[in-house]
């Protein structure tokens, strides 16, 4: 296991409960030793070292290599090249998972790179060459997290429930192009990975910190990303800082502007409507790429994807203190951790919108008090990921000759059947909400009347 941060410590335990496999011979990897007792107390090693493109091969090869049965690599870490570390493995015949294309350090915030080049559309990009130069072999999952990850695979459920609420005549598609055909058949125009977390601190968020529920280095390094999305061919309008790629699939479009600055607005259930921050996130590429439909010359059909994210208060603030200061981070960062909140939930699910019944909201609900008594290590947040991590860890080892595969491309049954007890209520909500209610308001806004689901009404800066 590479990575000893916060979704780090919350997957070990689980990783003990579900899986058996040789004791002595697990090592966790991370170059922080600050919980290495965590991991020395159960007997595993630990090895404090920052892995960089000169020594990821011999650190990891010995490893990887020595002894009987086969290997697996799971990568919850920063700045380790996803990539490098997935063709390493399947080299060596073994298993790989992550939650995200990760780069080397410096992708994140090169001041000389162009916007394009540091999107996640470009990291994903690199993935997709690879699996397509060497298609096959060993199973390496790539980005099986809550998101991106489990929302892939609630975009299927969710897509049969309207489906069957709709009386759409169908049977469950067995390959990508018939999902993309029963998503069209059904009338979405878009998806939102639309999330509200509400895990309340318990003490106020002092000046000059970042606090955050997850990773704050991983947000900081996705927040100074473009603001990106899977551009729909139902979309009239593009903003003026709105950018094409000349390359890859095309299925996504960027703003010249940071995500974590970007607002749009979208929809939960516990909030209702709400604002979201338009985050990248590599679900918004690949859900917009596996459900697109051409004729071979042009695309026909995809639906719009993005992430619109309300963190918690305190990462709210966070982010206002930190743009309010021309985007410099501040002196502090926190991860606050199950015993530094006092209540809350984290709604994380998929909105599908412009069908016949509107809007639908499909997914999990988890509180912080239900989290304590299902796993420790972990608040609601994490368990979200460090969940679908294991649900990846068990489809790779059900389908270990796979080759690269992103979630959108796995059993999203097997995979829920796996992460649903971690979950907290999952459920479905139909709305009639959309981004035109109450407005225009005491003013007049750009918006377009004639069809509620334009991102020109959703985006809001």
């Amino acid at each position: 296991m590479i990575g000893l941060g916060s979704i780090g410590k919350g997957t070990l335990p689980l990783i003990e409960r579900h899986f058996k496999f040789d004791k002595n011979r697990f090592t966790v990897i991370d170059p922080d030793d600050t919980d290495a007792k965590l991991v020395k107390d159960r007997g595993y090693k630990f090895k404090k070292v920052a892995l960089t493109p000169d020594n990821y091969r011999d650190v990891l090869t010995p490893l990887l290599s020595e002894g009987e049965g086969q290997g697996f690599v799971v990568n919850l870490s920063v700045d380790t090249s996803s990539l490098d570390m997935m063709k390493l493995c399947r080299e060596l015949g073994v298993l790989y998972i992550d939650t995200v294309v990760e780069p080397w350090p410096g992708f994140y915030f090169d001041e000389t790179a162009s916007a394009g080049d540091r999107t996640n559309y470009a990291l994903r990009e690199t993935v997709r060459r690879e699996k397509k130069k060497n298609p096959g072999g060993t199973t390496a999952v790539s980005c099986c997290g809550a998101n991106p990850g489990m929302v892939s695979w609630l975009v299927k459920q969710a897509l049969v429930d309207i489906a069957t609420d709709t009386g759409v005549k169908f049977k469950e598609p067995t390959s990508r192009k018939a999902w993309a055909k029963l998503m069209k058949k059904v009338g979405v125009k878009g998806i939102h990975i639309a999330e509200r977390d509400t895990q309340r601190a318990k003490e106020p968020k002092p000046a000059n910190e970042f606090w955050n529920t997850w990773s704050v280095e991983g947000f900081l390094s996705e927040g100074f990303q473009p603001a990106e999305l899977g551009w729909g061919t139902h979309e009239k309008w593009k903003p003026a800082n709105a950018r094409k790629h000349k390359k890859g699939c095309k299925a996504a479009i960027y703003l010249e502007q940071p995500g974590a600055n970007t607002r749009v607005r979208t929809w939960c259930p516990t909030p209702g409507a709400q604002y979201g921050f338009l985050v990248t996130h590599n679900e918004a590429i690949s859900i917009a790429d596996y459900f697109s439909l051409d004729d071979g010359k042009k695309t026909t059909y995809r639906p719009t994807c993005h992430y619109a994210y309300h963190p918690a208060n305190v990462a709210v603030l966070s982010l206002h203190e930190l743009f309010g200061s021309a985007g410099k981070i501040q002196d502090k960062l926190q991860v606050l951790d199950e015993s530094e909140l006092q209540d809350g939930t984290d709604e994380l699910g998929v909105l599908l919108y412009g069908h016949k019944k509107n809007a639908y909201w499909y997914g999990s609900q988890l509180s912080i008090e239900e989290t304590r008594e299902l796993a420790p290590y972990q608040n609601a947040t994490g368990l979200q990921v460090t969940s679908a991590v294991i649900a990846g860890m068990v489809w790779a080892l059900e389908n270990p000759q796979a080759g690269i595969v992103e979630t959108d491309e796995m059993d999203y049954k097997r995979c829920l059947e796996i992460q649903m007890p971690y979950l907290g209520p999952v459920k479905g909500y139909y709305t009639d909400w959309t981004p035109l209610e109450n407005r225009p308001g005491y003013f007049p806004e750009d918006i377009d009347t004639t069809d509620p689901w334009q991102f020109r009404n959703i985006l809001v800066r």
